[in-house]
């Protein structure tokens, strides 16, 4: 007899999962009722969803299930910062990580299982690319990492880190915002990031607004614009070199989308963004992208596009070939910036203690990606007030 595979709720938007409840008799308002057990209450059991006829509950146990990806390891560093690792099947895992603050809680999730954009400076592009990540895959970090959390927040079993709090954020929600700055390009894997995205909007899920999930891309200009009539949320743009010579090197994709094309694809998305501006995020690396020159043609592009600078010190990793710009290098580059008037970042690096744990992970993954440190390019930002050289 054939086994018919059953449907996961977590990576059916609001209109797929009206459609299937329809298909079955239901009305709408069952639907709503189903997204709200499922993402807002956390729901993995039909039978916990009591306000559901028992007919209607036995039917979607028969046909569908609410599983998120297996959790292989989890950490927590001094700092509050958590990171999971989530086995997505045939020897692939992805990771999410989660950064508390004061006044909110960002998670970077992942969209693919490796990357296919390859750029030189990314450990997760060198370790080659394996499949996109299902709606499912996606979803299910966000609904796994808020089903843990709050019930951390709740049993007051979550540690708080000396000037970290413990607390949800003003909105009440320890998830405030997401950032798709994880492994992957997501425009790469575009008709499952906009179920996911549309999700994590929908006021039956999780009810973020578009300001806060943010999109980073390495720059798919065609998605790129897709995205911008579909479903405009906050942009960042993996840029990391001011001319096209140089970026054709650090970012492959350039060659076929060069800068010219992906500013005015910016310019473009700024018509429809819910921020007004553009994130573009600059890995410093000690002798290739950090000179004045360099800072003297972000200047130019800044002039071109309404944007902010996002600084991000380099993770080194073996076979590279690249090193780190020095602190002081960095805080000269990001003052000249400043001082042409461009709104300029440094991150601050927060979760070293559990990246330094990576070659502790269980099996022969291994934490590449830097992630906890990545995150920094849109979340843990910090201005630079005073440079000296």
């Amino acid at each position: 007899m054939e086994t018919v595979e059953r449907i996961n709720l977590l990576g059916l938007d609001g209109d797929a999962l009206a459609g299937l409840v329809a298909r079955w008799g239901g009305k709408p308002f069952r639907a709503k009722q189903l997204q709200r057990w499922v993402h807002q209450r956390g729901a993995d059991s039909f039978d916990a969803m009591t306000d559901l006829a028992r007919d209607f509950r036995g039917q979607l146990a028969q046909n569908c299930v609410i599983e998120a990806p297996p959790v292989m390891t989890q950490q927590r560093s001094s700092d509050g910062t958590r990171k999971w690792l989530f086995d997505v099947g045939q020897g692939n895992a992805i990771e999410t990580v989660f950064i508390p603050e004061d006044d909110r809680g960002t998670l970077c999730i992942s969209s693919q299982a490796g990357c296919t954009v390859n750029c030189r400076f990314c450990s997760t592009g060198h370790q080659g690319f394996n499949r996109n990540l299902h709606a499912s895959e996606i979803v299910g970090q966000l609904w796994w990492a808020r089903k843990v959390l709050e019930a951390d927040l709740a049993s007051a079993r979550l540690p708080a880190a000396e000037g970290v709090q413990a607390t949800a954020p003003a909105d009440n929600r320890v998830v405030s915002n997401v950032v798709m700055m994880g492994m992957g390009e997501p425009l790469l894997n575009y008709d499952q990031v906009l179920t996911s995205l549309r999700l994590m909007l929908d006021d039956n899920a999780y009810g973020l607004s578009r300001r806060r999930v943010t999109v980073s891309t390495s720059g798919v200009v065609p998605m790129m614009d897709r995205l911008s009539q579909d479903c405009p949320v906050a942009l960042a743009v993996s840029l990391h070199a001011p001319n096209d010579a140089l970026r054709d090197e650090l970012v492959p994709l350039n060659r076929k989308y060069p800068l010219a094309e992906l500013l005015a694809a910016c310019n473009r998305y700024l018509a429809y963004a819910p921020r007004d501006f553009i994130t573009f995020e600059y890995v410093m690396l000690d002798g290739v992208n950090d000179s004045d020159q360099h800072a003297r043609e972000l200047v130019a592009i800044a002039r071109e596009v309404r944007c902010k600078l996002n600084l991000i010190p380099f993770n080194p990793f073996p076979q590279s070939g690249l090193k780190r710009s020095p602190m002081a290098r960095v805080r000269i580059f990001a003052q000249r910036l400043m001082d042409a008037g461009v709104i300029t970042t440094v991150r601050k690096t927060r979760g070293d203690d559990i990246d330094a744990a990576c070659g502790q992970l269980a099996g022969e993954v291994r934490d590449r990606t830097k992630i906890t440190e990545r995150i920094a390019a849109q979340r843990r930002a910090i201005p630079i007030k005073q440079v000296h050289a």
